[in-house]
């Protein structure tokens, strides 16, 4: 194999074949291969895309790249939820523990923040001390025993993935059907499970900006999914807006915890619970829409998601004290309040722009080694057709840097919109897709 010819073929739009895939990705996983010239095939296939084939090739060359987990010993439906990103998506923490109080076992496997987007990864790092590099055989028994455990990719599970997602993020390639396929369902086929929820994202906050472009990311997964065996569905939801007020590591966990004692944003806890139904209905196929709702309502209203959640922060050697007192997580240096220039109707805003100004405040990375200050981050004040008044409160800042707190502030005049009539407002919950 001469990595330069795969390159060009695929530079000019040609197929690549299973074996150029499964060589090419085997030879950069062990190091054969250079970061500048997997860079130049993202490039590519980011550009050229990838038809039907490649994709299932690329997904079965990262999934067998590593060992696959067997559950077949759980007492209980296997299954995960993932979300192909945004701002202020929050989902995961509250939807995990609320699974696991009602028997499903949940073996998550996250990622960190990609693009403009934050990871589930870097918001339980939040919490003082938590671990989420498990080896296999703990996290193994904390999905039998606890039916629940949060983890990044271990070494062992689609290391070639692993390694290829770090390079996507700082290079511009996040934004690929055929990759982000093989990169989410590698490893979710690799967890074991039985079933899968996807969470579609889709608008200006979104990777897949359109709603065709989402509509072929969630069927491109699906089949994927039910290829292999696997319960698999979409919800293709909003992301025109951040989901939820908190947008930060430790403010994104704050309000995840407080969506668990009942006090959430009512689109978060609106979107968790279709998610979590989807998951609910098909371990139990004769239950209800509401009633599978109804389950998860229950869960939070009698704490027993919440203390789920408190267990295993405690298994996974995180601090469960810094939930049970959220006032005391230590306070960014700086604030700065944006308020709005006029009165009006609040008729759209730059959600990518604000998942971008948090990378800037210190909530992101800008390269791979790059360290996140858990204590920077935003909260957005008002939602889409809310009315202002002039001078009123819409989003307020928060970061240890004070240079990029300016700079930030002065960026935020054009990320909001204002009109003088009540916009349309876009479904939470745009589609289906089974």
């Amino acid at each position: 194999m001469i990595p330069y010819q795969i390159i060009e073929k695929k530079s000019q739009g040609k197929s690549l074949s299973e074996a150029e895939i499964s060589d090419f990705i085997k030879a950069y996983t062990d190091g054969t291969i250079p970061d500048y010239q997997m860079s130049a095939l993202l490039m590519a296939i980011f550009i050229k895309g990838m038809d039907t084939e490649e994709t299932l090739a690329l997904t079965k060359t990262m999934l067998e790249s590593g060992e696959q987990m067997d559950f077949s010993a759980a007492s209980g439906f296997v299954a995960d939820k993932h979300s192909t990103g945004g701002v202020g998506d929050k989902v995961s923490i509250l939807l995990a523990p609320i699974l696991a109080v009602l028997g499903i076992h949940v073996p998550m496997i996250s990622g960190r923040g990609l693009g403009h987007s934050g990871g589930t990864l870097d918001k339980l790092e939040s919490v003082p001390g938590f671990n989420v590099n498990l080896d296999s055989n703990t996290w193994y028994d904390l999905v039998l025993n606890q039916h629940v455990g949060l983890i990044g990719q271990t070494g062992n599970i689609c290391p070639a993935d692993k390694k290829i997602y770090s390079l996507r993020d700082v290079t511009a390639t996040v934004r690929s059907i055929p990759l982000i396929s093989a990169s989410i369902m590698s490893k979710k086929i690799a967890e074991g499970i039985q079933g899968l929820v996807l969470d579609v994202k889709t608008g200006n906050g979104a990777f897949m900006q359109t709603l065709e472009d989402s509509r072929t990311l969630a069927k491109s997964l699906v089949a994927i999914g039910k290829g292999y065996g696997i319960k698999t569905t979409a919800l293709i939801t909003d992301m025109n807006q951040p989901l939820g007020y908190a947008i930060g590591n430790w403010f994104e966990m704050k309000e995840s915890v407080l969506g668990l004692q009942g006090q959430g944003p009512a689109d978060l806890m609106d979107v968790t619970y279709a998610l979590g139904a989807e998951i609910l209905r098909m371990a139990q196929p004769d239950l209800s829409q509401e009633a599978a709702i109804a389950m998860q309502e229950k869960t939070v209203s009698d704490g027993s998601a919440f203390e789920k959640l408190l267990k295993i922060v405690e298994l996974q050697a995180g601090d469960p004290k810094v939930l049970e007192d959220l006032e005391a997580y230590p306070k960014a240096k700086f604030t700065k309040v944006i308020t709005a220039p006029q009165s009006g109707y609040l008729a759209q805003i730059d959600t990518m722009a604000l998942g971008f100004a948090g990378i800037q405040l210190g909530a992101g990375r800008r390269v791979v080694s790059d360290e996140i200050n858990y204590s920077s981050g935003m909260y957005i004040h008002k939602k889409l057709g809310e009315k202002l008044e002039a001078g009123e409160e819409i989003l307020t800042l928060y970061s240890n840097n004070e240079a990029a707190l300016i700079e930030v502030a002065d960026q935020m005049v054009s990320v909001f919109s204002y009109s003088d009539t009540s916009p349309e407002i876009p479904p939470l919950i745009v589609e289906r897709i089974e």
